[in-house]
């Protein structure tokens, strides 16, 4: 006899949806940093999902991520100068290392179960090693696959050759339900150089900048007015803080006062020196090695000079600040193309290696005429810096997709 059902029995819950994002971090904080932005404002849009970064970034576990968002830190790699990687700190050969991390973000996505997958950047991830998860959640059929772009990726001809040693058009094109481009396609389309089928083009999606908000619980006035100097990660950016700091040597009536953010890689010998030079400026300029919270010393500084990475371009945007951007030109122009774009749109000033010259002269009459440049929100383009909301909308719209075919 068939036993009847026990109307009292609670059903089982649904479960909440579960976002995974991939970032290679291989060099800096850019894509970490893109990443943490993107969870924090999926998770704050839906508050019963949890979202979990796989990153490589060796400073990952510096950073407070926001409630539901978790990380998994793996392997790190190094680029040399000469563009090939080696394996940080286990002693293995940079293949075991990939294979390594493959199977560690494989197993995962296996684990976890994602409802979404955003990957920034790399469609094959780092030497390939996405393809197996990729493959995984395909043939699964679960998960949406979404490839993340920054505004600039590089020149048209440079990205084409890359791709496509790598296979990224055609991964791109088997496997990823849509594209986002974290831009706006009036100041720079990054895919200009690729061979998308009109499939592809059909999936893309242009979301606008990344917005940055100030972490208010941590906010307090600075004691004196200062201009914010960031190279980024530092690790390419001693050049700028050294020329930074040969300005207000040269000039004791220049201000207001710098205080300037290293960034977690720049070496520790170059940071000594700077430290030796800055005791001698007699608080002119002060510094910090690294800081997880950039959007609250954005929020207080009276102007910016800095490094042309994405991130550092949304928090000028974002808290409407008068900056200088350095942009570095190798091992790509991306930087240059995106600052030489904002500086002909209004948004900010270029400090130009070939038209200005990088001379201690040139930084000081950069640093005195932040005061007189306009602010980016005299000529910013309505929907600039929606991105996040643009990124939020997209991934209910696909849970609300995904739940409707369940319910089928």
């Amino acid at each position: 006899m068939t036993k009847p059902a026990n109307p009292a029995q609670p059903e089982t819950p649904e479960r909440p949806p579960r976002i995974m994002l991939y970032s290679h971090d291989t060099f800096g904080l850019g894509h970490l940093r893109r990443s943490s932005a993107l969870a924090a404002a999926v998770t704050s849009a839906v508050p019963n999902a949890s979202a979990l970064i796989m990153t490589g970034s060796p400073v990952a576990g510096r950073f407070a991520f926001p409630d539901r968002v978790d990380h998994i830190r793996l392997p790190g790699v190094t680029k040399r100068s000469d563009g090939s990687y080696e394996s940080q700190t286990n002693g293995m050969p940079i293949e075991d290392t990939a294979e390594l991390r493959a199977g560690i973000i494989r197993t995962t996505a296996n684990r976890y179960d994602p409802d979404i997958l955003i990957v920034d950047k790399e469609p094959t991830g780092f030497r390939g090693e996405l393809l197996p998860t990729l493959d995984l959640l395909q043939e699964r059929g679960r998960a949406k696959l979404v490839l993340g772009l920054r505004d600039v990726l590089d020149e048209p001809e440079v990205l084409a050759a890359e791709w496509e040693r790598k296979g990224a058009v055609e991964t791109t094109e088997s496997y990823y339900h849509e594209i986002w481009i974290y831009g706006v396609r009036s100041i720079y389309d990054p895919t200009a150089g690729l061979d998308f089928s009109p499939s592809v083009q059909s999936r893309m999606h242009w979301t606008g900048y990344l917005r940055r908000a100030e972490q208010t619980e941590t906010a307090t006035e600075p004691d004196q007015p200062y201009i914010l100097i960031t190279p980024g990660g530092g690790g390419d950016g001693q050049a700028m803080v050294d020329l930074v700091l040969a300005a207000y040597e040269k000039d004791p009536t220049l201000g207001p006062a710098a205080r300037i953010v290293y960034g977690p890689f720049l070496s520790g010998e170059t940071r000594q020196d700077f430290e030796d030079r800055v005791a001698l400026l007699q608080g002119r300029v002060s510094t910090v090695g690294f800081d997880s919270r950039m959007e609250t010393l954005f929020a207080g500084a009276d102007g910016v000079v800095c490094m042309g990475g994405y991130n550092t371009f949304c928090e000028v945007l974002s808290f409407n600040k008068r900056a200088v951007i350095v942009p570095r030109t190798v091992p790509r122009l991306e930087q240059y193309i995106r600052a030489s774009r904002a500086e002909e749109l209004g948004l900010i000033r270029m400090l130009d290696e070939t038209r200005d010259g990088m001379t201690v002269d040139g930084m000081i009459a950069a640093i005195r005429n932040l005061g007189h440049q306009p602010l980016p929100s005299e000529t910013m383009q309505p929907g600039l810096l929606d991105g996040l909301d643009y990124v939020a909308a997209r991934v209910k719209a696909m849970l609300d997709g995904a739940m409707e075919r369940a319910a089928e």
